[in-house]
Formats: structure tokens, C-alpha cells, sequence
């Protein structure tokens, strides 16, 4: 894996620094019913994922990190959306780690792949800031991530969008 903050580069994926070019992206993805399955606001309209992409780019400007673009390097097709972004839970700064998926790209493990690539990055560049998933309690597929991802479901918290779960990554202790 190869990384900076604009760029991450997996094995099947790369992650990119989100720009105006990838409004259309932006749209279809954000706007689509099947991304939205577990969002208790539903899809926004196309102009609502517009502004989101601009809240992205102005995140990345305040804070050095945020949301990439999910690329197949073979074909150049965005197929997601994620990353982190810095956020307050319940008073406590955190990094919440965040995705979205064309569904068609549902189930070959892309979002476990970006998320440990998030989750990577972060440990070595904000190893202060705990690394969060939030999810709405009916979403089974994002929970199972956050298992993959070594994450345990540490208690409930309240946001806009109502009761969500927390995750946090359980750090192994090592003794000798």
C-alpha cells in the first residue's frame, strides 16, 4: 500500500483526494436509493450531493483529511466514497470513518479494503484521535466492517439522524 494524504493506493483500489470533478460521481452515488438503504433521511437531491462534495473539499482544505474518491485504477470508474473526517461524539474529538458504495460494487470487500487503508493511515498520521464507525442500528453490513476491521460495539450515541451504534478499534495490549 502506498500513501499520503491526498492519495492511498490498495491493492484492487485507489482512494483520491475528492475534487470538482467528481460531482457526477458525487450525484449518482449519493442519490442513489440502494446507497441510502439505512440512512434514516433517504437520498439526498442532486443538488444536495453537490454541496456535499463541496463540504468534502473544504474539509481536506481546514483539516488535511477527509472523504476520497474510490477508484478501480483499472477502468478510472468511481465506484464510492469514503474516509474520515474530524468530529465530536458525545464531547470527545474523534475521527469518524465513513462510506458509501454503488451497490452494484456491494460484497467484493471494497469497503473493508478502503476502510483498513483509512484506518492505517490515521494510525500513523493522527495517532492521537481515536478512530470511530457510527451506524444506525438496522445496518448489519457496516457493523460487519467494523468487526472485520477489528472495531467493537462500545455503546450507543445520539446525532441528528437519531440512535446510532458506536465502534470503536480494540487496540491489542502487548506484555512481555
Amino acid at each position: 500500500m502506498t500513501s499520503d494524504p491526498d492519495q492511498i493506493r490498495t491493492d484492487r483500489l485507489l482512494l483520491r483526494r475528492v475534487g470538482p470533478g467528481d460531482v457526477r460521481a458525487a450525484i449518482a452515488v449519493l442519490s442513489d436509493p440502494g446507497t441510502n438503504r439505512f440512512s434514516p433521511a433517504g437520498p439526498p437531491s442532486a443538488e444536495e450531493a453537490a454541496k456535499a462534495l463541496v463540504a468534502w473539499q473544504a474539509h481536506w482544505a481546514r483539516d488535511g483529511i477527509g472523504y476520497w474518491a474510490v477508484e478501480l485504477p483499472e477502468t478510472g470508474e468511481v465506484i464510492g466514497f469514503g474516509g474520515l473526517r474530524h468530529h465530536e461524539l458525545d464531547g470527545e474529538p474523534v475521527l469518524n470513518l465513513s462510506y458509501r458504495f454503488r451497490p452494484r460494487h456491494w460484497g467484493r470487500g471494497y469497503a473493508p479494503e478502503m476502510a483498513r487503508a483509512a484506518v492505517d493511515w490515521a494510525s500513523r498520521s493522527r495517532p492521537g484521535r481515536p478512530v470511530v464507525i457510527t451506524t444506525v442500528p438496522d445496518n448489519a453490513p457496516s457493523q460487519r466492517v467494523a468487526e472485520k476491521l477489528g472495531f467493537a460495539h462500545v455503546g450507543d450515541s445520539r446525532t441528528v439522524e437519531g440512535r446510532v451504534l458506536v465502534w470503536r478499534r480494540q487496540e491489542v495490549a502487548m506484555t512481555t
